[in-house]
């Protein structure tokens, strides 16, 4: 009989891990019989706590506003958004539109006055938006070209659609230099007056980019938005969450997570197979690197680090360019495209990994989370079990 060995990911603990164990055991037994499934509780036993109580974290109350209570994040949760999709505000005015109707004769298009105000913009270079960065003639001329710049107009007024436009502009730029890694990301408060000047010249009145128009977005969806910047924060550094904290302990104190794990195959018949998660994926590869373990016949990983970290020199048993030792058993990567924390291997190590992707349907950071309910990945699974 197959044991199957199952190595958790990031912040995983009881009662979550029972429940995963309970979820894994039944996906596998709907594709082949008598696989025994047995947790390493790795998080139980070396994983990170806040030891001091969390006082290392910013107080979330006197002076500081819990996060999401505050006016404030809400704003910033909205220009969070806005870097994610700098049209989001458009696309929110456009949807608002009554159906297309034939305008009367000679009637100027209500979007025809800001399209030559951005084009007029975008002459005059960079300087207009100067401390953001390069970037502002790019973005001017594609949002005079967007197609929802029309349907969007014909819902506001020429004050609002201008600081709709600046607020996209302004989120254009600064999202492309996200994009570029760049270290030079300006304030709020230069942005917002950044934001103001390009509304002004725009067509607005001198009242501050940050009115009106603002509520649109926010109303919409900055409650949500900043519910879901808490739940990272929290997900990243509280005691019950301690994501960031595994992956930090694991890198600099490792060899105890792995040496677990050989402890617990080493008891076990084979043949056995080694399935892991996320950071669970890196300590088991980690772990079948580091030393054989004649039992284990077959490597899983879903949603795994490891080839990423191998690349870039991070891999804590097995450093680039070094080939995968020979007694590293055959290994099944797999992957959700959605998925920014899954990486592929078949590249690094060709001939020796096989790398498969899965569709979960779910957008990131849910795509990390929803393979033990991807009926695909027990199949992929019990495909390759010894």
């Amino acid at each position: 009989m197959t044991t199957v060995v199952l190595v958790h990911g990031t912040g995983v603990r009881e009662p979550g891990l029972s429940a995963l164990v309970e979820r894994v055991t039944a996906g596998l037994a709907a594709h082949r019989d008598g696989p025994r499934v047995l947790p390493y509780p790795w998080g139980a036993a070396h994983g990170a706590t806040l030891a001091a109580g969390g006082a290392s974290l910013p107080s979330r109350s006197g002076t500081t506003r819990a996060l999401g209570g505050d006016p404030g994040d809400e704003a910033t949760a909205g220009w969070a958004l806005l870097y994610d999709d700098p049209y989001a505000e458009l696309a929110l005015a456009a949807a608002r539109s009554a159906p297309a109707a034939e305008r009367p004769p000679g009637t100027v298009p209500p979007q025809q006055p800001l399209r030559a105000l951005l084009t007029a913009l975008a002459t005059r270079g960079d300087a207009p938006a100067a401390e953001l960065g390069p970037g502002l003639p790019r973005a001017c001329t594609a949002l005079a070209a967007h197609p929802l710049l029309g349907p969007a107009a014909d819902t506001l007024g020429p004050a609002d659609l201008a600081v709709l436009a600046a607020r996209s502009l302004t989120a254009r730029i600064i999202a492309d230099a996200l994009d570029a890694d760049s270290p030079l990301i300006p304030t709020g408060e230069t942005r917002d007056a950044v934001t103001d000047r390009i509304a002004e010249a725009l067509g607005a009145p001198p009242q501050g980019a940050e009115r009106g128009l603002r509520s649109l977005l926010l109303r919409t969806a900055g409650g949500v938005a900043a519910r879901a910047v808490e739940r990272r924060r929290r997900a990243l550094t509280e005691a019950a969450h301690p994501a960031a904290g595994d992956i930090l302990r694991y890198l600099s104190r490792g060899e105890a997570f792995r040496a677990g794990l050989r402890t617990l195959v080493a008891g076990l018949e084979p043949p056995v197979a080694v399935v892991g998660h996320s950071l669970g994926g890196v300590i088991a590869l980690d772990t079948l690197i580091s030393a054989p373990l004649p039992q284990v016949a077959l490597l899983v990983t879903a949603g795994s680090q490891g080839p990423f970290l191998y690349e870039t020199g991070a891999l804590p048993c097995l450093e680039h360019p070094a080939p995968l030792p020979g007694h590293v058993p055959a290994w099944l990567n797999l992957y959700d495209p959605r998925d920014l924390l899954g990486y592929v291997g078949a590249r690094l190590f060709p001939g020796r990994v096989t790398d498969v992707a899965v569709d979960s349907g779910q957008p990131f950071p849910a795509a990390h989370s929803a393979y033990w309910t991807d009926p695909a990945v027990y199949r992929h699974i019990a495909d390759h079990l010894p």
